[in-house]
């Protein structure tokens, strides 16, 4: 099977514009993201679709391979485009914001996704060390059923807790972060791309909710490895501390 990753990035971001070439210690974040991807072993091709052309040379510029697209309003939308124009059995969208990507992560969730042969969209999760993080509205929460499939995403903490007095009795692992790595089957992620958005997920802003409330199911894989998103300055603060404090050891 073939698997390709693709990398959607716009430049007008309405929480962060331009986010996808901010500057960590020297680098366009678009860079780290895709130079983290790149040492996926399980990924055969990787590509940067992008509807801006700053976007495109500066990864043209670094020496990986972009595609221009139609202007989108989702990542989604975006990657099912570039999708269409190659050949692929699996796609794995890998988020552009997240330049602490990890290769390990990307090739567990891919060897997993290879073996669900019924499976036709796939995703991660971490658990959640502390209250304040489940409570975050800017870290979506996942739960599951007994199979690891879907049951919900949501911004809100879920389950949620009703006694307030047994807080610190919560077993481990009872909050799940969802991590936004996505992979499909690519016929079905044509097909997902070409579905109307759906009330739940215009009300909580999130995608995967349109597979859910259409029937499909969504597989969950979990994961040791952990990811920010840079959606706010602050998170761009946050992960050129800990790149570039790494980059000087």
């Amino acid at each position: 099977m073939k698997v390709v990753g693709i990398i959607p990035a716009r430049y007008n971001s309405s929480r962060f514009k331009g986010k996808a070439l901010a500057d960590i210690c020297g680098r366009p974040m678009i860079q780290y993201v895709y130079e983290g991807a790149k040492k996926a072993k399980l990924i055969d091709d990787l590509i940067v679709a992008t509807d801006d052309r700053r976007i495109y040379n500066t990864v043209i510029k670094f020496g990986g391979k972009a595609v221009l697209t139609k202007i989108h309003s989702s990542g989604t939308d975006r990657i099912a485009e570039a999708a269409g124009k190659i050949k692929a059995d699996i796609i794995v969208n890998i988020q552009g914001d997240e330049p602490l990507i990890s290769s390990r992560m990307i090739d567990s969730a891919v060897s997993h996704f290879k073996k669900d042969k019924k499976a036709v969209m796939g995703t991660m999760k971490k658990d959640i060390a502390s209250i304040e993080e489940s409570l975050n509205p800017n870290i979506v929460k996942v739960i599951t059923d007994k199979d690891n499939n879907a049951i919900y995403f949501s911004r809100l903490p879920i389950p949620f807790l009703r006694d307030e007095n047994s807080k610190s009795k919560v077993p481990k692992k009872s909050y799940y972060k969802h991590i936004g790595l996505y992979l499909y089957r690519r016929a079905f992620l044509l097909k997902f791309s070409k579905m109307k958005q759906t009330p739940l997920e215009k009300m909580e802003r999130l995608e995967q909710l349109r597979a859910l409330e259409n029937g499909y199911k969504i597989k969950v894989y979990e994961t040791e490895y952990d990811t920010i998103g840079v959606d706010t300055l602050e998170d761009l603060k946050q992960v050129k501390k800990m790149i570039c404090k790494g980059r000087k050891k």
